[in-house]
């Protein structure tokens, strides 16, 4: 097995395999919010560098426990544009001496991945978030296999992505037999689909490794729900999320909150509050066509980002989907956190 350097999260060190995943599964079951990373371009659609750390500091400073750089969020084109390295080093730069947990997204077959979770070791990442994007047609084995190996690298946080964003389905005993793997440290549960949220945590639960995993929500259409819910047992202790990489500062006192007192019957209203405004930002009503222009969107409102380009240039907001957006922070404005973004911004864009 190769052995990748020790780091450090909070007080957890670590610098093997199993007490790595260990200790990563510690720090994640305490229940973090963890900000999937946005990408901030120019007009002429090249990486902003300087927006780029800003809003790293701006999710430091709102208190978000993790970040995750390279995923869906930050668009999995950045490896065609030769930005995934960049992009990576300069959210490790500005979260080297913060308590944050780094999580890298890494995807593609045996070579890409090995080769991205690599890289992201060497810049002092804790795990990997591991997609199965560009092996759609490989079975459960060759799907286990592919994870073992990028696990002797970086310990694994696995992730049921939405299939209209990519992913594609797994079922129970997929998850039973990654869950089962010792390099696992969490999985992020984002199929969008209830039948398939149980079907991790089946897994999960029958793996004999449940205790020893953190799960995490990126079912971004049912956050709130999913954070009161206990199954089996087992109880999602925080989100990995595209919706958490707007109005974080709130998304943090919300978790705060919810570990407080899960049985609040507030929370019941807050859940569909929270999903009419996700259904807005994501564009729900298009297919999530526009979901990453409409996270950049309320980043350029509050004046975090210049505009919401994509790499792709035909990615962008959805028709009405601005007018949406305008409808639910009218109708939602104890979601946001413009009072805390305003008096700070200047300073991250410095």
């Amino acid at each position: 097995m190769k052995r990748m350097p020790s780091h450090t999260i909070g007080a957890l060190e670590y610098d093997s395999a199993c007490p790595r995943a260990l200790a990563l599964a510690a720090r994640l079951h305490e229940g973090l919010v963890i900000p999937a990373h946005p990408l901030a371009l120019t007009a002429e659609r090249k990486l902003d560098e300087r927006r780029q750390r800003a809003l790293t500091r701006y999710y430091v400073e709102a208190g978000a426990g993790g970040l995750a750089v390279g995923v869906h969020t930050t668009q999995f084109a950045i490896r065609e544009h030769g930005l995934y390295e960049p992009v990576l080093a300069l959210a490790a730069d500005e979260t080297r001496d913060a308590p944050v947990v780094r999580i890298a997204g890494v995807r593609g077959g045996r070579q890409q991945a090995l080769r991205e979770a690599e890289i992201a070791a060497r810049l002092g990442y804790h795990a990997v978030l591991l997609s199965f994007g560009g092996l759609a047609d490989a079975g459960t084995a060759e799907l286990i296999e592919h994870a073992r190996a990028v696990g002797e690298v970086l310990p694994l946080v696995g992730f049921y992505l939405q299939p209209a964003v990519g992913g594609r389905p797994l079922e129970r005993d997929f998850w039973r037999r990654f869950a089962a793997l010792e390099s696992v440290a969490a999985v992020k549960i984002a199929p969008f689909n209830r039948y398939q949220t149980l079907d991790v945590l089946h897994g999960v639960a029958d793996s004999g490794r449940a205790s020893a995993i953190a799960l995490y929500t990126g079912n971004d259409d049912h956050i709130i729900l999913d954070l009161i819910t206990t199954f089996r047992g087992l109880r999602i202790a925080g989100g990995l999320l595209g919706q958490w990489a707007v109005w974080t500062r709130r998304a943090v006192e919300m978790l705060d909150s919810i570990h407080d007192n899960p049985g609040a019957c507030e929370w019941r209203r807050v859940a569909s509050e929270l999903t009419d405004a996700n259904a807005a930002i994501f564009d729900a009503a298009n297919g999530f066509r526009g979901c990453i222009a409409g996270i950049h969107e309320i980043l350029r409102r509050q004046g975090l980002l210049e505009g919401t380009w994509c790499l792709d240039p035909h990615e962008s907001l959805s028709p009405g989907q601005r007018e949406e957006i305008d409808r639910v922070s009218a109708a939602y404005p104890h979601l946001a956190d413009d009072e805390f973004v305003e008096p700070n911004r200047d300073r991250w864009l410095r």
